[in-house]
């Protein structure tokens, strides 16, 4: 992140902004038909408020850098918006931080300040890449304690060995918005007191945006992973043949930028 990228980013912040309210879907009982429901797991560590989302099994590790946007600091609650679905299942449409209580008006893409801004339009937004079907919400600080412990794990897959038997535990203890081998986890890093929640991640591997919420204040009071727009998911704009994905060439940012065509 240099100078430039700064101007270039506050030319462009208010065009890279998520265009439905978020918040509904933790505060509607449906959206266009479809039954929605909220489930709280717990807290998520953020010592230093600098915030990382991934895929927890593919490209969670020390290297990988924050957003340039830093958020509180502290344990702050998590909580996912379940659509409940006929023809989809229970699906995980939205995740939030909560930091205050205050109304969001303006969600505003979260960004690592490497992405190239140019040309940014309103339809368009970066996304942190899903490779095997999972996000997670963690801090910069953590993911030091995250790599000495997967590096001292004598295992040959760690989700095999180590991870499936907590998820499949995790749908015992809550079955609720579960399938059998467990769709989210509060996962406690080992030989600390930091908490990494982990979660199923919509309709599986893509790319998905992350958003910070502002007060009107401009105050910073929450951060939202959306997974599902159910008004596009139900639209012919939700098709496959409507979205076209472009890799990133630096290992460094989110792995995909998206255009959603019109």
């Amino acid at each position: 992140m240099n100078e430039n990228w700064m101007q270039k980013w506050e030319e462009v912040k208010n065009i890279m902004v998520c265009p439905t309210d978020l918040e509904t879907y933790f505060t509607s009982d449906e959206i266009l038909g479809q039954k929605m429901e909220t489930m709280e797991i717990g807290n998520v560590s953020l010592p230093s408020g600098k915030v990382v989302v991934r895929d927890p099994l593919v490209s969670l590790n020390a290297n990988q850098s924050p957003y340039f946007i830093q958020a509180p600091k502290g344990n702050f609650p998590v909580t996912i918006a379940v659509v409940k679905s006929e023809d989809w299942g229970d699906r995980y449409a939205v995740v939030k931080v909560e930091f205050t209580k205050e109304k969001p008006v303006v969600y505003r893409e979260a960004l690592v300040g490497i992405e190239e801004l140019e040309g940014v339009t309103e339809d368009d937004y970066f996304g942190f890449g899903v490779d095997a079907g999972l996000g997670c919400i963690t801090d910069k600080e953590v993911l030091p304690f995250v790599d000495e412990f997967i590096d001292a794990t004598d295992v040959d897959n760690v989700y095999d060995d180590y991870f499936a038997e907590i998820f499949a535990q995790s749908y015992k203890d809550h079955p609720n918005n579960q399938r059998e081998a467990g769709d989210w986890i509060n996962w406690t890093v080992p030989n600390t007191n930091y908490q990494i929640p982990m979660f199923a991640s919509g309709f599986g591997d893509g790319s998905y945006p992350v958003y910070f919420a502002y007060d009107a204040n401009e105050e910073i009071c929450g951060l939202y992973i959306q997974f599902i727009d159910v008004e596009l998911a139900l639209s012919d704009e939700g098709d496959e043949d409507d979205v076209d994905y472009v890799d990133g060439d630096d290992d460094d940012q989110p792995e995909n930028f998206v255009f959603l065509k019109n």
